[in-house]
């Protein structure tokens, strides 16, 4: 498979919804290339550092095949379905949460991805669309986009390839983490799996581990 990305999103610090909660969601296209960093892509801000940003949500990435399912369970809001509306950095073409596994490392330009984790969604997907059914929809079908970690910065540009560099959990795929972060329930193996797994969010490791121990 070949994968592309679409666009590249970055957004600053301004008022969101009625009630002009500081917010980064709302992103603007970029034309030319981008550096990615270890925090994220130059010029992307992030309002509350306590939930968003760092160096394992450095960069967040949505499939575009995704668009035209939200347009199709909200239709009054589809022409809002465009890259950058789910708040994302990278609109990623041919290519979703179904295509990856855990800690995949993706090379895009000059740089090195690490696929470490899916998006929660917080009440600012609500504000941003004036929809509180949103964040539901997003947790019960799976599609969340997911974090990258930034292994190598480097320049990265709307268009640019992206390379499968490295698979070190080739028998995890993601929509499984999706749906244990999300809904809990994972298997005694499952988290001896994820115990153990490189590439995966430290704060997921943390948590995987807190069960074991109860276990």
């Amino acid at each position: 498979m070949t994968a592309r990305i679409a666009s590249i999103q970055v957004g600053r610090i301004a008022p969101l919804g009625p009630d002009r909660v500081a917010s980064a969601f709302i992103k603007s296209a970029v034309s030319s290339p981008i550096a990615a960093g270890a925090l994220g892509l130059d010029g992307d801000h992030q309002a509350d550092l306590s939930v968003h940003g760092g160096p394992e949500k450095a960069v967040y990435a949505y499939a575009s095949a995704r668009y035209p399912d939200w347009a199709a369970a909200f239709p009054d809001l589809e022409p809002r379905f465009v890259a950058g509306a789910m708040g994302e950095n990278l609109t990623v073409d041919t290519m979703t949460e179904d295509d990856l596994c855990v800690g995949d490392v993706h090379a895009i330009g000059d740089a090195l991805l690490q696929v470490c984790q899916p998006r929660q969604p917080c009440f600012k997907l609500a504000l941003a669309f004036g929809e509180p059914r949103l964040g539901r929809h997003m947790v019960r079908t799976g599609h969340s986009g997911w974090y990258y970690r930034v292994l190598r910065e480097g320049s990265i540009a709307p268009g640019d390839e992206i390379v499968l560099a490295e698979r070190p959990n080739p028998g995890f795929g993601f929509p499984r983490l999706v749906t244990i972060v999300n809904r809990g329930g994972a298997t005694l193996p499952e988290l001896h799996d994820l115990a153990a797994m490189p590439g995966l969010a430290s704060n997921i490791g943390r948590r995987v581990r807190e069960a074991l121990d109860a276990a």
